[in-house]
C-alpha cells in the first residue's frame, strides 16, 4: 500500500512539474512571438515624433522623439539661433535635461548649427547632458560651423557622452550597436549607407539613415540623402513599408525618388521646409516642396504635411503651414496633430496657387 501511495505521489509531482515546464515554455514562446521586432505586432506605450518649426524662414531639420522615458534629437538646424526655439520646445517634454541620443545626420549648416549655437544663444550641447552621440562618418566640409560642431561635440564627449559614427554602429565596432532599444517595444535601427565608406560630391549623401521600429510600425529618416544614395539604401538594406517618411532633403526634386518610395510605400510624409521660399532657387516649381517630389509621393499617399510657409509680409519672413507636426503612435494607431492646423498640403491655399495637383490627388 505504501508503495502505491509513493507511486501516486510521484505521478502527481511529475504532472505538476510537467505543467510548470509547459507554462514556462508557453510563456517563453509568447514572449518571443511578441518581441519588439519588425513584422511583429507589438505596441507598448506611446511613441511621439515631433517635426519642429525652427523659428526662421530657412529650410532645416530638427526632429524630437519621445519613446517612453527616452529623449532623442535628430539634427538641430537651421541656424544657430534655432537652439532657442528647439530647447523651448523640447523642455515641454524633457524634464531632466538629458538627451539619451543625439543624431547629427550630416555636416550642412541647416542640420547642425543649433548644436553649436552662438554667444547669445547657447547650443544644444551646452544646454543638455547628452548620453550618446551618433553622427556621420565622412564629410567634405571645412566650414566654420562644422569646425565648431566638432569642438562642441568633443567637449560633450569629454563631459561623459559616448560617441559613435553611423558606420561604427552598422559594424557594431568599438561598443556601438546597430539596433538600440529606446523603450519597451521601440527600437532605433541604424541603416547602412554606401557613402558611409565612399566619397560623394554631394554632402547630403553622407547622411545618417535610420529606422524607428515599433513592432510592425516603421518610421524612416534619411536626412538629405540624394537620388543615388537612395538607390544604394534600397540595395543594401531590407526596408519595410513605413507609416511615416521624413521627406528627403526638405522635399527637393533630387530626393524622395521612386526607387525608394516604391519599396517603403509611405502612409504619411512630413516635409521640414519653408514652402515657397527662394532660399535656393528662383524657379517656382523647384522651391521646396518641389513639384517633382509631390508628383512622386502622390502615387502613394495624400497625407503630406509641411512645417512652415514663406511669407514676406511676416516679420520673420515666414508663418506656420502645419507648424510643429506631431505623430503619435500607440496601440490605438497613428494620430497626427499639428500646432497650427492639420490641413493636408494638397488642401492649402499655397498648394492651389503654386502647384499642379497630381491626378492621384484629384
Amino acid at each position: 500500500m505504501a508503495k502505491k501511495k509513493f507511486n501516486l505521489g510521484l505521478t502527481i509531482l511529475c504532472c505538476i512539474l510537467a505543467f510548470i515546464v509547459g507554462m514556462v515554455a508557453a510563456f517563453a514562446f509568447y514572449t518571443y512571438w511578441k518581441r519588439p521586432q519588425g513584422g511583429d505586432v507589438y505596441v507598448s506605450g506611446d511613441l511621439q515624433i515631433h517635426f519642429m518649426e525652427l523659428g526662421n524662414k530657412y529650410a532645416g531639420d530638427s526632429i524630437y522623439i519621445k519613446a517612453g522615458d527616452t529623449d532623442i534629437l535628430i539634427d538641430a538646424g537651421s541656424r544657430s539661433s534655432s537652439a532657442d526655439t528647439i530647447s523651448e520646445y523640447i523642455d515641454q517634454y524633457c524634464s531632466d535635461g538629458i538627451l539619451e541620443y543625439v543624431i547629427a545626420t550630416h555636416a550642412d549648416q541647416d542640420h547642425i548649427a543649433g548644436f553649436v549655437g552662438s554667444n547669445s544663444s547657447p547650443g544644444i550641447f551646452d544646454r543638455y547632458e547628452v548620453k550618446t552621440i551618433i553622427d556621420f562618418p565622412r564629410t567634405n566640409k571645412t566650414t566654420d560651423v562644422y569646425q565648431k560642431y566638432v569642438q562642441k561635440r568633443e567637449a560633450e564627449i569629454a563631459a561623459g557622452a559616448t560617441h559613435y559614427t553611423a558606420l561604427e554602429c552598422w559594424n557594431e565596432s568599438d561598443g556601438a550597436q546597430r539596433v538600440f532599444t529606446l523603450s519597451n517595444g521601440v527600437e532605433m535601427e541604424i541603416l547602412y549607407n554606401y557613402f558611409y565608406e565612399n566619397s560623394s560630391d554631394h554632402e547630403n549623401n553622407y547622411s545618417v539613415c535610420l529606422l524607428l521600429n515599433q513592432g510592425d510600425k516603421h518610421f524612416l529618416f534619411t536626412g538629405d540623402l540624394e537620388g543615388d544614395g537612395e538607390e544604394y539604401l534600397v540595395d543594401y538594406n531590407e526596408l519595410p513599408k513605413v507609416e511615416v517618411f521624413k521627406a528627403g532633403h526638405h522635399g527637393s526634386n533630387t530626393s524622395s525618388n521612386d526607387c525608394l518610395l516604391s519599396v517603403i510605400e509611405p502612409e504619411i510624409v512630413c516635409v521640414c521646409c519653408c514652402a515657397g521660399t527662394d532660399e535656393y532657387t528662383d524657379i517656382r516649381e523647384n522651391q521646396f516642396p518641389t513639384q517633382a517630389m509631390i508628383d512622386r509621393v502622390a502615387a502613394y499617399t495624400d497625407r503630406v504635411y509641411v512645417t512652415s510657409l514663406g511669407d514676406e509680409s511676416a516679420p520673420d519672413g515666414f508663418t506656420s503651414m502645419n507648424g510643429d507636426i506631431v505623430i503619435t503612435s500607440s496601440a490605438q494607431g497613428l494620430e497626427v496633430s499639428c500646432s497650427n492646423n492639420d490641413t493636408l498640403l494638397k488642401d492649402t491655399a499655397w498648394f492651389k496657387e503654386n502647384r499642379t495637383c497630381p491626378a492621384a490627388w484629384q
